[in-house]
C-alpha cells in the first residue's frame, strides 16, 4: 500500500503553506486583530488568483475537480497560519449545489468557482442544543421559511448560503439568496475573529428547487467534519511547534523548562493527541474520496478534533504561564481558534453520544467490511 502523497498533492500543500505563512506572520496578525475587517480580503484575492477557492468544485463548473485529500492539505496550511478566509464553506457549498441542486441554480456554482460571488453554509442546527430553528412550510408555489439561523459565517459578505431547515419532520438543505428583503441580518464577531451574522427570516418564499434532496445533508456533513478537523490539525501542529520552541528557550533554575519531566510529559500528550487526529482525518478523507460510507469515521474524527483542540490548547497555555494570556503574544490566538473549531464541530460530548448511538445500531466495524468477501458476514 502506498501512503505517500502524489507529486501534485505535495505541490498544492507547499504552495498553500507558503501563501498562508508568508501572509499571516505575527506582525500582520497583530494588525488584523484591531483592523475590524470581516475577512482577510487581500489574502482571499490571492486564493482566487491561485485557484485555492475552487479546488473541490467540479471541473464542468469551472473548478479544479479535486478531492477531499487536496482540500484537507490546503486547510491544514490555513489552520497553521490562522488565516481568516472562507475556503471550505465557499467551495463545499458550491460542490454540494453541483451534486444536488437543480440546473436553475447552476449560476451560483459558476460564480463561486470564478470568485465573483461568495457562498457560505451553516450546519450548526444539527448540533445545536436548540435544534433546527429555521422551519419550512410547503406552499403551492414552493416553501415558506421562517425562523432563525445563528452565527452564519460571513453572512453579511456572502451572496448566498446553504442552511439547514426543518421540512416535514426532517433536516434538509435550502439555498438562500441572502439579499432577500425578508432576511434581517445582525452581524457579530466570534472570539477567534471570525465574522458571523444571525439571520432572522420571516415569511420568505423559495421555489421547490431551492430545497435540496434529503441525502445532501449527510453528504455535506461528512465533508464539513473533515474540513474543520483539517483546520484543527493545522492549528494544533503549529501550536505544538511554537510551544516546544518556547519551552526549549525559557529558562528557570538555570535550566530550560523543557527539560522538566512534567513539561515533557505534557508535550508528549499533545503529540499523541495530534497524531491520533491525523490518522483519523486521513482515513476519513480517503473514504470520502473513494466514495465509501464514513458515518462512524466522521463522528470519531470530530470527537478527536474536539479533544485535541482542548488538550493541546490548554497544555500550551499552561506551559507558557502568564505570557500565554498576554494578547501581545501570539499563542492566545491558537487557543481561541481551537475552541472555536471545537464548537463548530458540535463539541466532544455531543459527538461521542452520536458515535455511541451509531455503535449501538451497527455491529460491523472496520474497513474490512467494505470488501466484497465480507459482505455476507
Amino acid at each position: 500500500m502506498d501512503f505517500e502523497l502524489s507529486e501534485d498533492q505535495r505541490a498544492i500543500a507547499e504552495m498553500a503553506d507558503g501563501l498562508f505563512v508568508d501572509h499571516c506572520h505575527d506582525d500582520y496578525m497583530r494588525q488584523w486583530d484591531v483592523s475590524g475587517e470581516p475577512m482577510m480580503a487581500p489574502l482571499w484575492a490571492l486564493c482566487i488568483e491561485t485557484g485555492l477557492q475552487a479546488l473541490a468544485i467540479p471541473e464542468e463548473h469551472g473548478g479544479s475537480g479535486l478531492g477531499m485529500t487536496e482540500l484537507m492539505l490546503v486547510l491544514q496550511a490555513q489552520g497553521k497560519a490562522l488565516a481568516q478566509v472562507p475556503l471550505w464553506r465557499h467551495q463545499l457549498a458550491a460542490a454540494t449545489l453541483a451534486r444536488f441542486a437543480a440546473s436553475e441554480h447552476a449560476h451560483w456554482i459558476a460564480r463561486a468557482a470564478s470568485g465573483a460571488a461568495l457562498l457560505s453554509l451553516s450546519l450548526d442546527g444539527l448540533n445545536n442544543a436548540l435544534g433546527i430553528e429555521l422551519q419550512a412550510q410547503p406552499m403551492a408555489e414552493g416553501w415558506s421559511l421562517s425562523g432563525r439561523v445563528a452565527a452564519l459565517s460571513l453572512g453579511d459578505q456572502a451572496a448566498a448560503a446553504l442552511l439547514v431547515v426543518q421540512a416535514e419532520g426532517q433536516p434538509r438543505l435550502v439555498l438562500l439568496d441572502l439579499s432577500a428583503p425578508q432576511i434581517k441580518r445582525i452581524p457579530a464577531v466570534l472570539t477567534h475573529g471570525e465574522a458571523v451574522t444571525d439571520l432572522h427570516i420571516d415569511g420568505l418564499t423559495v421555489d421547490s428547487a431551492a430545497l435540496l434532496p434529503s441525502d445532501a445533508v449527510a453528504w455535506l456533513e461528512l465533508r464539513s467534519v473533515a474540513a474543520l478537523a483539517a483546520l484543527q490539525l493545522g492549528s494544533s501542529e503549529e501550536q505544538i511547534r511554537r510551544t516546544v520552541a518556547y519551552v526549549s528557550e525559557r529558562r528557570q533554575f538555570e535550566r530550560s523548562i523543557g527539560s522538566f519531566q512534567a513539561v515533557q510529559m505534557s508535550m508528549a500528550d499533545t503529540h499523541i493527541a495530534v497524531e491520533a487526529l491525523r490518522t483519523a482525518l486521513w482515513q476519513l478523507a480517503y473514504r470520502i474520496d473513494a466514495d465509501l460510507p464514513a458515518p462512524s469515521e466522521a463522528l470519531a474524527t470530530a470527537w478527536l478534533a474536539c479533544e485535541a483542540g482542548h488538550r493541546i490548547g490548554h497544555a500550551a497555555q499552561h506551559v507558557h504561564g502568564g505570557i500565554g494570556v498576554d494578547l501581545t503574544y501570539p499563542i492566545h490566538r491558537f487557543l481561541y481558534w481551537s475552541r472555536g473549531l471545537s464548537l463548530a464541530l458540535g463539541g466532544s460530548a455531543a459527538n461521542l453520544e452520536r458515535l455511541g448511538d451509531w455503535l449501538n445500531d451497527n455491529d460491523k466495524l472496520g474497513w474490512k467490511y467494505d470488501l466484497q468477501e465480507h459482505q455476507a458476514l
